[in-house]
């Protein structure tokens, strides 16, 4: 398989409402299971994370705020 070229930088954060949210999160959660890649289309741009990917959680405080992420992080050659 052909190795994948530089791809640009990108930062995107999208909301979405609860019901499409939770519906996105059981695809990736069945994906996850099945041992199979999970495709996601995010601000216009197709995204197909593989099933070896990285997954954790991360939890941060500051400023008055919190957050949540749940990511998945791979190499673009996956």
């Amino acid at each position: 398989m052909a190795k994948v070229g530089k791809k640009a930088d990108r930062d995107v954060e999208k909301d979405y409402p609860a019901k499409q949210f939770v519906a996105k999160l059981r695809r990736l959660a069945d994906c996850i299971e099945q041992d199979k890649r999970f495709r996601i289309q995010v601000a216009g741009q197709r995204v197909s994370v593989p099933p070896k990917a990285r997954i954790n959680i991360e939890h941060e405080r500051g400023d008055g705020q919190e957050e949540i992420e749940f990511q998945l992080t791979w190499e673009y050659d996956e």
